[in-house]
C-alpha cells in the first residue's frame, strides 16, 4: 500500500536534517495522499528529498513524529529491533538499580512510548495517537522480550487529550500488585504503581539521589526522606539544623541563591 507523503515548505527541512524529530503543522505545505489520523507517512523536503518516515495526527500541533530516517516499513520487525536496542543499552550503562526507564521516547526513537522497569513488573505509558495505533504490535513484543509477570498502564497524562485520546490506566497484562519493592544501591523503596507520580517513581532522578547520598553522608539526611513519589524501607532521622550547617560549609550560597563572599 502507498504511503502518504507530507511535503515540507521551503527551508523547514533544516530542524529534521539537524536531527530533530518533530514536524509542526505550520511547517508543511501538503499531504499527497490518504492518511488517517495515525498513520505512517513518509515526510519529504518542498524538493521531493525523503526526509524520514513517522506517525502523522492533523489534530496534533507536532503533526509528524519520526520514527526512522531510512525509507522502511513500520512493522513488528521494526519495533522488535526499537525495543531489542532500547534493552541492549539499559543492560549495559544502568548497574545497581532494579528499577529503571526501558523506553524513553524520543530518546529511544519511539516517540510517543514510555516503558518502565520495576523489577518483575512493566508501567506502559501510551501518550500519542499514532503509538497508540501501533499498541497491538508493541504489547506482545514486551511480552515476548521481557517475560514480566505483569504490565500496568498509566496513560493518565494530560497530553493524550491534546492528541485526542482519553486517559487509561489498568492491567495489560498478567498481575501487577498496587505497591512494589524497587532497590537503589544501599536503598529500597516501596513504589505505589497505581497511584504514584508519573508511572509510580521519579526514575529519572537515580543518579541525582546517587550524588545526594554522597553528598550528605554522615548528616543524618538520605536519600530515601527526599523522595516523596515512594514509600522508602530504608528512612533516617532528618537533622535539619546539621544539614544547613554542613550545607552552608560545602556549598556557598545563601538562601537568596547568591555566592557568598
Amino acid at each position: 500500500m502507498p504511503v502518504a507523503r507530507v511535503i515540507l515548505l521551503p527551508g523547514k527541512e533544516k530542524r529534521l536534517l539537524a536531527g530533530h524529530l518533530w514536524v509542526y503543522e505550520g511547517e508543511i505545505k501538503e499531504v499527497e495522499g490518504e492518511v488517517e489520523p495515525g498513520g505512517i507517512v513518509s515526510v519529504c523536503s518542498s524538493k521531493g528529498k525523503f526526509l524520514g518516515r513517522g506517525y502523522f495526527n492533523p489534530y496534533s500541533q507536532i503533526t509528524v513524529r519520526l520514527l526512522t530516517r531510512e525509507d522502511e516499513e513500520i512493522n513488528e520487525s521494526f519495533l522488535r529491533r526499537r525495543l531489542e536496542a532500547a534493552l541492549a543499552f539499559r543492560q549495559r550503562v544502568v548497574k545497581g538499580a532494579s528499577a529503571y526507564r526501558l523506553v524513553n521516547g524520543e530518546g529511544d526513537l519511539l516517540p510517543g512510548l514510555v516503558v518502565d522497569r520495576y523489577g518483575d513488573y512493566l508501567v506502559v505509558q501510551i501518550l500519542t495517537l499514532g503509538m497508540e495505533k501501533l499498541r497491538p504490535l508493541l504489547l506482545p513484543l514486551l511480552v515476548e522480550l521481557l517475560s514480566p509477570r505483569g504490565i500496568y498502564e498509566r496513560s493518565d497524562v494530560s497530553s493524550r487529550e491534546k492528541e485526542g485520546l482519553p486517559l487509561a490506566t489498568g492491567l495489560l497484562h498478567g498481575e501487577v500488585p498496587r505497591r512494589v519493592t524497587i532497590t537503589e544501591g544501599e536503598f529500597s523503596f516501596l513504589v505505589d504503581i497505581y497511584e504514584g507520580q508519573k508511572t509510580g517513581f521519579f526514575l529519572d532522578q537515580r543518579e541525582n539521589r546517587q550524588i545526594l547520598s554522597t553528598l550528605t553522608a554522615g548528616c543524618g539526611y538520605s536519600t530515601a526522606s527526599a523522595t516523596p513519589a515512594a514509600l522508602p524501607w530504608q528512612r533516617l532521622k532528618v537533622k535539619p539544623k546539621k544539614f544547613w550547617r554542613w550545607t552552608c560549609r560545602s556549598r556557598p550560597w545563601s538562601w537568596r541563591g547568591k555566592m557568598l563572599s
